[in-house]
């Protein structure tokens, strides 16, 4: 693997998107290459990597990964703010475009509110305005590390194979390096199959520690989930996942960090996950494994000022399932968080036909709308309304907007979260239309 040559941030003259550029346009799932930054990128040379990274190497200008390019052996990945980040594309059943930061690997990925790095699709990048990006146009990032899982310390994370990518153990500050300021776009890989169950998500944690710096994140439209954190220690801020296919934050093996400021956008026009011809798609998902048990540690995420924000009406709002489902023994904490939009708000899923135990939970300024229920159970096969304690509760069509200026992101007039726009979430760093063409 060869270093890149330095280009300057400053020959890339990018223009983000602002706060007052259209942002609500989305007629169409059409996400097209008409944009300045796109087309002023495609020009730039491009590098092409593949293999290991072994020593400390820097990235800049436009990077192309062809196949699995993995971060190891104590090396150390610099990337610079307003870099490209593309997929080489692949026409076998392989997964390509995914940058993987092993156990003993770090990254550096400091990008501004400016010049953010990039990840997304090679169609954005073509300099054609009339191409089109696609959901699993690129891989995928995934960190992983020797935090606290419950899971064996040999566990391969899943949608890869291979010991240079397993993840977990006994420490818990682990520190893997920095993601800020980042989009990740149009990623996702299935292993096998659609909903194998073995996927690549848009950034995939596994077994990071709390050393780890995670901060302005931005996932979009991704095959998969936005966020997912397998097990692992790691606290992450200003977050956004925007019109996944699946969940937009899913936690499993024994995740325990803190999630501080974040949000769960949809779009209607966006690919929807289905199981059985429903949605299964979800603003949070979570659970201790895959079969409920009591494996310790644990998941038991912390999650403080959270906006999910589904569909205006019952019809859109058949796209997605729960904004929060809690099942399979997991246990969460909730504070400030504001669900609206999905048939479900708030569901508690018991193991084997069990009582809900609502000491899992601890709710404190919860807001929850939901079509059908606001806060439910499902005992067996039974979904009933329940009452949780620290949450106030709505089932109004349309759906409750809890203060905000207009949060649906599909209806009119411009889509707005103020006041629950704590992470700059229309800021200069963020890109929800892709493009100019309407």
């Amino acid at each position: 693997m060869r270093k890149l040559t330095l280009i300057a941030v400053t020959a890339l003259s990018l223009t983000a998107c602002r706060e007052n550029d259209s942002m609500s346009d989305s007629s169409k799932f059409e996400m097209q290459s008409a944009s300045a930054e796109y087309i002023t990128a495609s020009a730039l040379p491009v590098t092409t990597v593949s293999g290991a990274i072994t020593t400390n190497t820097t990235w800049s200008g436009v990077v192309e990964i062809d196949g699995i390019v993995t971060v190891k052996d104590g090396a150390t990945l610099t990337i610079q703010p307003g870099t490209f980040i593309k997929a080489k594309p692949n026409t076998t059943n392989t997964p390509t475009g995914v940058l993987v930061i092993a156990k003993t690997g770090k990254i550096n990925a400091t990008g501004t509110a400016s010049q953010p790095i990039i990840f997304t699709s090679y169609n954005l990048l073509d300099g054609k305005e009339a191409t089109k990006a696609t959901p699993g146009d690129f891989g995928g990032v995934i960190m992983l590390g020797d935090a606290p899982t419950n899971k064996p310390t040999t566990t391969v994370i899943e949608g890869l194979s291979g010991a240079d990518f397993q993840y977990g153990g006994t420490n818990a500050a682990h520190n893997g390096g920095t993601l800020k300021y980042v989009r990740i776009e149009f990623g996702g890989y299935d292993l096998l199959a659609p909903n194998s169950g073995n996927e690549i998500n848009g950034l995939t944690c596994g077994g990071v520690g709390s050393g780890t710096t995670l901060d302005h994140i931005q996932v979009s439209y991704g095959k998969d989930d936005s966020f997912e954190f397998f097990g692992g220690t790691v606290n992450a801020s200003n977050l956004v996942s925007f019109a996944p296919d699946d969940d937009n934050f899913d936690f499993d093996f024994g995740y325990s960090g803190t999630i501080t400021c974040a949000l769960a956008l949809a779009d209607y026009n966006s690919t929807h996950s289905q199981s059985g011809g429903v949605s299964d798609t979800n603003g949070i998902e979570l659970d201790n494994d895959g079969t409920g048990s009591s494996a310790s540690p644990f998941t038991h995420p912390t999650v403080k000022n959270l906006t999910i924000v589904g569909a205006k009406s019952p019809l859109n709002g058949a796209l997605y399932e729960n904004g929060i489902h809690v099942r399979r023994n997991g246990k969460l904490t909730l504070d400030n968080v504001a669900v609206t939009g999905y048939p479900v708000g708030v569901l508690l899923e018991t193991v084997g036909g069990a009582a809900v135990n609502l000491s899992d939970l601890n709710f404190t300024s919860v807001q929850a709308h939901g079509f059908t229920f606001a806060t439910a159970s499902k005992v067996g096969s039974t979904t009933a309304a329940l009452t949780i304690p620290g949450v106030t509760t709505s089932t109004t069509n349309p759906a409750n907007v809890w203060g905000m200026t207009q949060p649906f992101f599909n209806e009119a007039p411009a889509w707005n979260v103020t006041p629950r726009n704590c992470g700059d979430f229309k800021g200069t760093w963020t890109k929800y239309n892709f493009s100019i063409v309407q």
